[in-house]
């Protein structure tokens, strides 16, 4: 079979791999549509590996043993992979698991996942659409679930890279009023089409006035950070009101400076982190991506996995949401 590789600083190509065998309960998938995340860091630090993406969909083309998947499913890849025994991976928070591991390769034409892992495409959803319950709509719907996001909310969403554009997807289908904030021209013009009520540059030293100007001076009642960005988690943190609430959702391995009595005790916040959804919420997402009009915008570039050298470069531009390769072309 043929995966990706990155071979160098900016030097992607496909390389040649052998069909990865199964055992106990795992299932061999074809994979149809590999979506991109953050992969293109290290196509541009030039980090060498032959085992790239974590988001996947495809058709169950052989099982190890009876179970619940049957050849010809179609089905959605969760990122990762959990035991599927301990408590958090039956209770469906499995992306919490202690024994969960990092490597999936899903820019490949097959992979092999616990069976548990995979979760069935209704017959209506396209391959491409229900690629976007990974991490396209995952982190953010898996937040809202937390936070309980409703119409009668107003939203902060810091940092409109594909997570943050998805959460501005999920939030208008609950009927929250979004405010946005990005530097990306090209991000923020389509978080506009999407419906928020403005997007605030993040470089603006008036941005935590202009979001409570939206908000009769009282803040946001939640904010969701998507970029991982220490000013943007301070940003969430003074903007929400009191007794709000923030989710942080992009990666950052920087501290964040939080002064308990000011922010927590005596402003009541309640700060969470989000990673995915619990897997009982599968049909949930999909109702997202089955009945939102905006979802389309998502995808904005295909390319076929023989092209990912033109792939990664468009990845690395930042000015696209979700790129979709398909393995076969």
């Amino acid at each position: 079979m043929k995966k990706a590789a990155i071979v160098g600083e900016r030097q992607a190509i496909l390389v040649e791999a052998p069909i990865p065998t199964i055992q106990n309960d795992e299932v061999l998938v074809k994979v149809h549509v590999a979506p991109m995340c953050s992969e293109y860091k290290k196509f541009v630090n030039g980090t060498v590996g032959q085992c790239l993406g974590h988001e996947a969909v495809g058709e169950v083309v052989d099982i190890a043993q009876h179970g619940p998947h049957q050849i010809g499913d179609r089905v959605v890849l969760m990122p990762l992979n959990g035991c599927g025994k301990c408590r958090l991976c039956l209770a469906g928070d499995y992306i919490h698991c202690l024994d969960n591991k990092m490597s999936d390769c899903t820019m490949s034409q097959y992979i092999v996942k616990p069976a548990f892992m995979l979760k069935k495409i209704p017959d209506e959803v396209s391959y491409e659409k229900a690629s976007l319950a990974c991490c396209a709509l995952g982190p953010t719907f898996g937040a809202m679930q937390t936070l309980g996001v409703n119409v009668f909310d107003t939203l902060l969403v810091t940092g409109l890279g594909p997570v943050g554009i998805g959460a501005i997807v999920n939030a208008r289908y609950r009927g929250a009023r979004v405010i946005a904030v990005e530097s990306n021209a090209y991000r923020s013009q389509l978080a506009r089409e999407l419906g928020v009520v403005d997007v605030i540059d993040s470089r603006d030293p008036e941005a935590l006035e202009k979001i409570r100007s939206y908000c009769d001076q009282n803040g946001p009642d939640y904010a969701i950070d998507c970029s991982g960005a220490v000013p943007a988690h301070r940003l969430c943190i003074d903007a929400v009101r009191r007794k709000g609430s923030v989710v942080f959702v992009g990666e950052s391995h920087v501290e964040t400076p939080v002064t308990i009595s000011k922010d927590m005790i005596r402003k009541g916040l309640h700060l969470f982190g989000a990673w995915h959804y619990n897997l009982n919420d599968f049909p949930k997402i999909m109702q997202v991506i089955q009945h939102s009009p905006l979802v389309e915008k998502m995808i904005t570039h295909r390319f076929p996995m023989s092209r990912i050298q033109d792939a990664f470069e468009t990845s690395a531009q930042q000015n696209s949401v979700k790129i979709l390769l398909k393995p076969w072309e």
